[in-house]
C-alpha cells in the first residue's frame, strides 16, 4: 500500500491534464467481467490483448460506451502482480489513467512536486504507431497513468485488436460520459490526500462536506471533492466516528486499503437509462416511498416526472444552479466494496447533498443485512 508522499515545496508547474482516458480493473476472471459490462451496462467491447497478440502476462478487454473507456484486465500467472492485487483486494479499480500532451514533461513535474513514480516513460509500438506512457502512485493501490497517444490510430494500444466478444442485445443505456470516481482512504488522511492532488496535480478543492452534513443515526463520513477546474472530478472520503460501522470502513476492511468506491456514469435521461439497466438486471439500491414526500416538498416548483421517479429509486437534488437526479447501484463485486453511479446533472454541480442521509440509510441496509454495520 503507497504512503501518501512527502510534502516538498512544488518546483514545477503542475501536469495539464486533458481528462480521464480510461479506467481500469483489474479482476479474477476478465472474460467474464467483461461480458458482465457489456450484458448488465451496456458497454460495448471493442478490443482485446492477450497471448493471441503477443501479449504473454495478462489479458485485456476494451470496453467503450459513450466517451467512458474500460479496461478489463486479468492474469494469466499466480505470480502475477495482477493476481496479487485481486488476491489482496478482490476485483477492484487499479488505474485511473489520465491524457497528457508530453508524458515526459508530466511526469517529472508531478515527482518534482511529491509524486511516487511507478513507471517511467517509455514507448508502446506497432503497426499503428506510438503510445507514450509513464504512471505515478495515489491512495492504495491505486496509480495514474500518464497517457500520450497522440500518434496512435489503433483501437486501443499496442499489442490490442478487434474483439471477438459480441454486442450483447438489449436496450440501449445512454451513458454518455465519466462524471466523477470516487475514493476512500483511512480516518485521518483526507488532508493528506487532498494536499497530494493539490500539490502534485494543482487540483482545487470544490466542495468540502463535514461528518455533521454526512451522517446517520448510525454512521458518519467527510468528503472533499478536487478537480482540475475541467473534466477531472474525484471526491476523496474518509470515515467519521459513529455509532457503528460505517460504508467507508466497510469499504477499507474488505478491500484491505485505500481505493476506489465507485465510478459515477452521465446520461442525458436518466428514465430510460435506469429502465434500461433493470431490464439488464442491474440491481440498484431502494429508497422508502416517503422520501419522495419530502423531495417535492423541499423541490415543489420542479416540473419532473415523480411517479417514475418513485417507481426506479431515482434520487433528485438541486443547487444555485439548477438540479440533479441520481441512482446508485448496490456493490457489482463480491466483497462489498466497488458501485456505480448513473447522474444526470440539469445545471446541478453538486453531487446530491440533499440525499446523503437517503443513500447511506440505503446502504447501511445492506450492511446490516451483511452482518457489516
Amino acid at each position: 500500500m503507497a504512503p501518501a508522499p512527502p510534502a516538498p515545496a512544488p518546483t514545477a508547474a503542475p501536469p495539464k491534464l486533458g481528462g480521464v482516458d480510461h479506467l481500469e480493473w483489474w479482476v479474477g476472471n476478465a472474460r467474464t467481467f467483461a461480458g458482465f459490462l457489456a450484458a448488465a451496462f451496456g458497454f460495448t467491447p471493442v478490443a482485446y490483448a492477450g497471448p493471441e497478440t503477443g501479449r504473454r502476462d495478462r489479458v485485456s478487454y476494451l470496453l467503450v460506451q459513450g466517451s467512458v473507456q474500460m479496461l478489463v484486465s486479468g492474469a494469466l500467472d499466480p505470480e502475477s502482480p495482477i493476481a496479487e492485487h485481486v488476491r489482496l483486494h478482490g476485483d477492484g479499480i487499479r488505474d485511473v489513467a489520465f491524457l497528457v500532451d508530453d508524458v515526459d514533461a508530466a511526469h517529472a513535474a508531478a515527482v518534482a512536486r511529491g509524486a511516487t513514480s511507478l513507471r517511467e516513460p517509455a514507448d508502446d509500438h506497432d503497426d499503428h504507431g506510438t503510445i507514450r506512457h509513464a504512471a505515478v502512485t495515489t491512495y492504495g493501490d491505486t496509480v495514474h497513468t500518464l497517457l500520450d497517444r497522440s500518434r496512435y490510430d489503433g483501437p486501443f494500444a499496442p499489442w490490442f485488436t478487434a474483439t471477438d466478444l459480441h454486442v450483447v442485445p438489449g436496450p440501449t443505456v445512454g451513458l454518455t460520459r465519466l462524471d466523477h470516481v470516487v475514493g476512500n482512504v483511512e480516518k485521518g488522511s483526507l488532508g493528506r490526500w487532498v494536499d497530494f492532488y493539490s500539490r502534485v496535480f494543482g487540483f482545487e478543492q470544490m466542495v468540502h462536506f463535514d461528518d455533521d452534513q454526512i451522517s446517520t443515526e448510525y454512521s458518519a463520513l467527510m468528503s472533499t471533492v478536487v478537480w482540475n477546474g475541467d473534466s477531472v472530478v474525484m471526491p476523496i472520503n474518509e470515515p467519521a466516528d459513529g455509532r457503528k460501522k460505517s460504508q467507508i470502513e466497510e469499504y477499507l476492511d474488505f478491500y484491505r486499503s485505500p481505493g476506489v468506491q465507485h465510478i459515477a456514469l452521465a446520461t442525458d435521461d436518466i428514465v430510460t437509462t435506469v429502465r434500461a439497466l433493470d431490464a439488464r438486471g442491474v440491481r440498484c439500491m431502494q429508497v422508502p416511498p416517503e422520501y419522495y414526500d419530502d423531495a417535492k416538498q423541499r423541490m415543489p416548483d420542479l416540473d419532473l416526472p415523480w411517479d417514475d421517479l418513485a417507481s426506479l429509486g431515482i434520487l433528485v437534488d438541486r443547487d444555485e444552479h439548477g438540479h440533479l437526479l441520481q441512482i446508485f447501484t448496490e456493490t457489482i463485486t463480491d466483497r462489498p466494496t466497488v458501485f456505480f453511479e448513473v447522474i444526470q446533472r440539469e445545471g446541478a454541480r453538486g453531487f446530491g447533498e440533499g440525499n446523503f442521509k437517503a443513500l447511506f440509510e440505503a446502504i447501511e441496509r445492506d450492511q446490516a443485512k451483511r452482518g457489516n454495520l
